[in-house]
This record gives structure tokens, sequence and C-alpha cells, in this order.
């Protein structure tokens, strides 16, 4: 098939990993993957966006039949690239959830004879859960499509880097980020700045980032602009912006919002992306965050879970299925360290091993700030450290806690750490297809058993979702 080829009336038969709709060609047989926004018995027509080697990607160019399963919306949402199951009922998304983490197994029955199927955690809250939300500024002009749009604020269009939908509502942020979302709305269009151009590499306005306290309540505005296209003009100019931006405590104030930290992001970079030099502009450098009787400092660069309530479930999950007692304990992939502060409580001692130096300078000071003494941080590449710990370590991991990015572990870790021979692996995924890999290899010469796996859905409304696993050492 080539490029932009359709097919008529093709029904959609299931949702597989990653929100891709599974089809099948009625004239051939074959297999057909729809990416992002199907519906499980819906009809579309489509065509090839994407002709590889190994797939072919299809995306909906209509609708023709309405899947029996969508839902009614209310007249104020809508949907982005990062809500795209809102059409879907909640109860149908946990299903399918639920159906996805078995399938990924499917292939491997021997690791799950022994293993407990746990019901899937579902949320709390499935509106307004999100604590950081990012908005971005563009353009989108096209001669074919008869489109001329010099201001645009709101998402990316999925797949299309140069293409903003413009937002009205996020059903996912709370009401003070959508609130702060129409202040700088409305801010820079008065301002008549221009909107960043992403071929040209021109403008001023780029991202809003609205992160959030939610139990303390608490907000920090991330303002990111290419500060190069204003430091040209005159210093009267820029001096005004300056008075303008700060001018919006007032507004924040009448809308009853309490700002607790507000950085300026010079980004003057051409990727498309939050990155920079930061400048405080008022108030403090950090938010804050509860977790349990814990308390979190939360800077611009810090890595926190999007769904703070149930992150105490997703932690909680991970805490409870540790049943060695007084254990020496790898915390491996350790981000800003939570899982090891949580769980130190309950151990011997803990070593929160991350690869990112800014993530292990805030574990250190969320640490400090709670009075742990029995976590070490070692800022180094997972592999590495594994490697060097078995040649010169002193102590032997009793519990070994994996939480890896969706790429899921590095090659060589997998081995090294089942040759470690650890009671218990606890290993935190978000990506389920990388966690079937790295658990065959990790099960390998049935040294360990899968005993459980207990899915927890953190971000309703899309296709992700977090699985937490545990292995037990077999007895010889």
């Amino acid at each position: 098939m080539k490029k932009n080829e359709t097919l008529s009336h093709i029904t959609v038969e299931k949702l597989i990993l990653g929100g891709t709709g599974l089809a099948t060609d009625p004239t051939s047989g074959k297999r057909i993957m729809i990416s992002g926004g199907a519906i499980p018995w819906s009809v579309v027509d489509i065509r090839v966006v994407k002709n590889r080697s190994n797939r072919i990607e299809w995306q909906i160019l209509y609708v023709i039949k309405k899947s029996p399963l969508e839902q009614a919306l209310p007249d104020h949402f809508q949907v982005y690239g990062g809500c795209r199951w809102l059409p879907i009922p909640y109860e149908e998304q946990i299903r399918i959830k639920e159906q996805q983490i078995r399938e990924v197994f499917h292939h491997t029955p021997e690791l799950t004879a022994k293993t407990t199927w746990h019901p899937i955690q579902v949320s709390p809250e499935t509106y307004g859960y999100r604590n950081k939300v990012e908005f971005s500024w563009g353009k989108y002009i096209s001669w074919r499509e008869w489109v001329h749009d010099e201001y645009r604020f709101g998402f990316h269009a999925p797949g299309q880097f140069d293409r903003i939908i413009d937002c009205t509502y996020c059903v996912l942020g709370d009401e003070t980020t959508n609130t702060l979302f129409h202040i700088f709305d409305q801010f820079a269009r008065e301002s008549r700045l221009p909107t960043y151009d992403t071929k040209m590499y021109q403008g001023f306005w780029r991202h809003l980032v609205i992160r959030r306290g939610k139990k303390n309540n608490e907000t920090m505005i991330i303002l990111s602009v290419n500060t190069d296209f204003l430091w040209e003009k005159t210093d009267t100019v820029v001096e005004d912006f300056r008075t303008a931006l700060m001018s919006l405590s007032h507004i924040f104030t009448e809308k009853n919002i309490t700002v607790n930290s507000f950085y300026l992001l010079h980004n003057p970079g051409r990727a498309d992306i939050v990155q920079g030099e930061y400048e405080l502009m008022s108030w403090n450098p950090t938010i804050s965050e509860t977790l349990f009787d814990l308390t979190f400092d939360i800077s611009p660069r810090s890595f926190f879970q999007t769904n703070t309530l149930w992150a105490e479930v997703l932690y909680k999950t991970t805490q409870d299925l540790i049943q060695t007692k007084n254990p020496i304990i790898f915390d491996l992939y350790a981000g800003t360290g939570t899982i090891g502060m949580i769980v130190a409580k309950q151990a011997q001692k803990v070593y929160s091993v991350e690869i990112v130096a800014s993530a292990s300078e805030d574990n250190r000071r969320n640490l400090e700030k709670n009075g742990i003494t029995n976590v070490e941080v070692l800022n180094a590449p997972v592999e590495d450290f594994l490697k060097q710990w078995k040649r010169e370590g002193q102590d032997t991991p009793d519990v070994i806690i994996i939480d890896p990015p969706r790429a899921g572990m590095h090659p060589d870790a997998p081995e090294i750490i089942r040759d470690f021979s650890p009671e218990e692996i606890i290993y935190v995924s978000c990506n389920p297809a990388t966690l079937a890999r790295d658990i065959v290899i990790l099960c390998g010469d049935i040294r360990y058993t899968l005993t459980d796996v207990i899915p927890v859905d953190m971000f309703p409304h899309t296709h992700h979702i977090e699985t937490v696993v545990r292995l037990v050492k077999n007895k010889t």
C-alpha cells in the first residue's frame, strides 16, 4: 500500500497497547493497525499515513458509523491527543486495560501459572486529576486547507509537531489550571507579540506549564518564551513586558488563585520542548506536595507523578507487596526517590539509583526535608551501578524495586539483577510491552515466580496504564 491510499467501511475490532485500533482488511484478510482515536465497533474510512518495512500505519479519515460504546460528552469538553478515550465510558476503559495487561503475557503461559491477577485499581478522580499540564502556542498556515491562523493556543495535534488545536477547556486539568490558561490566553492576545513559528524559528510565545500541589493547593507557573525576539527590541519594550507580566498578580487575586512560584523560561532553542534558562520572577522557587506523611519540594524540572491522589495507591501497592522483613533495598530508576522514601520505614537500608543528576539532587533535598537517614542516593546509570556493585559492593540486596522509563530496562540490567538473587523483585511499569519482555528475562532458568500482577489506572481517558508485579525467588 502506498501513502494516502484509502480503505472504506472498516470495522474497528478492539484497542491494543498504545491505543492503536485493530481491524481486518476484508479483501486481503490482513490485520490493520489504526493510529489513535479509534473506538471499538465504529465503522471508519482510513488512509495510509506511514508504510514501514514491518507495518503499515493507518489513520481515520471519516467515521461512517459511531460505535455503540461511544458516549455523549458535555458541550464544553474537547477531545485532544492526551485524552482520546473520553468518548469511551470509563467502565469500558478499565475493561480494555485489564484485557491488555493479560494479553502481553499470553505467549508465556508458563510464567503466569501461579500468578494472582488482581483487579485493576480504579482512579478516584477521572477528570481534573493532572497536577501538571503543558499548553503550547503556535500558528497554522496551510494553503491546501485554506487555513491561515496566526494565533493558536492549546495542544499539539496528534502526530503533527507544527499544528496546535485551540483549547477552551482541559478536562484533565483542574479549575485552577483552566482559569490560569484563560488568563494567559487573554494576556498573550492583548500583548500583540507573535506566537512562535516552529518552521521559521521566529516569534515569541511558546509554552505555558502549570504545576499544582493538589493536596497543598499550591501552584507553579512556567512561562516559556523566545526572549531573544523580545530582547532585540528597545529596553522600554522589555521593561513594559516585565511590568505587564507582574501585573497579572492582581488578576490572580481577583480570580482567587494563589500562585506560589512563577518562572519565566528563556527558550530560544529550535526544538519544540520546554527547556532553557529558568528565571524566578516572583514568590518561591518550589511548590510542595504531600504523599502519606511525607512532604516533597517540586522544582520546575522535578519529575512527580501527574495523578497525585492515585500516586499514593501506586506506591502503597508497591510497599505492600514487599514481604521480606527489614530488607536491604535497591531502588532502581529512582527519579526523585519517591518510592525509596516511602519504603524506607520498613527497610534496613535503601540505595536509590538514578542517572539524572537534577533528580538525584531533588531526592537528597527531600530526604533531608523529611528527616530520612537510611536512604543513600547514587547518581549513575543503573547498569553501571549494578556492575560496579557486583564487583565492589558490601551489602547484598534482599529486595530490588525497578521503576524504569517506558523503554524498559537497559538490555544489560535484567540478567545482572537476576544474578544478585534477591528474595523479591518488585517491578513498577508504565509500559506493559516492555514489562513482559523484561519479566521473561528476570524469570529465566525458573529462578523466579511471577506471583502478583496489579494494574493501577493512573491516567483515565488515556491509553496509559501502570502495572506493579512481584517476583519471588524459587527455593532450591
